[in-house]
């Protein structure tokens, strides 16, 4: 486990994956992601890469050729090296080398910066094409945030604030059998109070949305994801059908990319929120969180 830290903050972030899995305020005391327990949720903060959410029959066609692929791709899976380190920030890289080419026909660099900055860790991905070809790929983030925070606290406590993208319409999605439908355009976007059955649907689904607040109405206590010029944002929760509850924490994930529309082609190169890299280039993208 690699940490970073500095004074308002002390982070872990694991090899495998590069996922962040814990995240301490030092000053007022407060572990914000979630535990990973699987017994909701076994993972904390994966990169989702080269796709994001659900393929169509968990397939796809390139070049005449059909590959498989399962949800939110293989790149969260993946042991990255260490490829700088300073004490309040740390990078990490992971090289194709061949190894992904029965599922994704394309080579590539992969790196992960993470900078702490007083209360805020920033996110920063760079994916290198390595090919003689573009490249077609999503990223996205997954983060859990551990909801509530005090004991004190119930997840009611808790309200989502959105603020658009300035100048753009948004449009809102809903999941059906883990595909995407449209829903329609929403200029604004109320606040939403947790509830139980919030994502009994799955995942809220957003495009051109700037920034999110998850915060306690009784504390104040909460997160700020800044996602500027990300084109599509999801907000999910696992729905325990057991009893009808929501799981105590709450994801926030800025993504390139979205899944399969149930009308898709399953071709990558019309896939809808592709990305295309051209040879020898680097895509580069940045979040950041506040923890307050």
């Amino acid at each position: 486990m690699i940490v970073i830290e500095n004074d308002w903050l002390k982070v872990e972030i694991a090899s495998n994956g590069a996922e962040i899995r814990k995240v301490k305020h030092k000053k007022n005391g407060l572990d914000y992601m979630w535990t990973g327990d699987n017994a909701y949720w076994g993972r904390v903060s994966p990169v989702l890469f080269p796709i994001v959410g659900r393929l169509k029959k968990d397939q796809y066609q390139l070049n005449g050729q059909t590959y498989e692929m399962s949800q939110h791709g293989f790149l969260r899976d993946v042991i990255f090296d260490l490829d700088k380190r300073t004490p309040t920030s740390v990078s990490f890289v992971v090289e194709s080398a061949g190894r992904f080419l029965h599922v994704y026909p394309y080579e590539f660099k992969a790196f992960i910066h993470y900078m702490l900055k007083e209360e805020s860790l920033i996110v920063r991905w760079e994916i290198v094409n390595e090919n003689t070809e573009e490249m077609y790929f999503s990223i996205g983030a997954h983060p859990a945030f551990k909801v509530p925070l005090l004991e004190n606290e119930t997840f009611e406590d808790y309200s989502l604030h959105f603020t658009p993208a300035a100048n753009k319409n948004v449009m809102e999605y809903e999941l059906k059998d883990s595909l995407i439908h449209e829903k329609g355009t929403a200029n604004a976007i109320p606040t939403i109070q947790l509830t139980d059955s919030l994502f009994i649907n799955d995942a809220l689904v957003y495009s051109n949305i700037d920034f999110i607040t998850l915060v306690s109405n009784k504390s104040s206590h909460g997160i700020e994801v800044t996602l500027d010029n990300f084109p599509f944002v999801g907000v999910w929760s696992k729905y325990m059908d057991k009893d009808g509850t929501m799981a105590p924490f709450v994801c926030i994930e800025p993504w390139y990319g979205i899944a399969d529309t149930y009308n898709t082609s399953g071709k990558m190169d019309e896939k809808f929120g592709i990305n295309k890299l051209k040879i020898g280039e680097t895509f580069e993208a940045e979040y950041k969180m506040k923890f307050k």
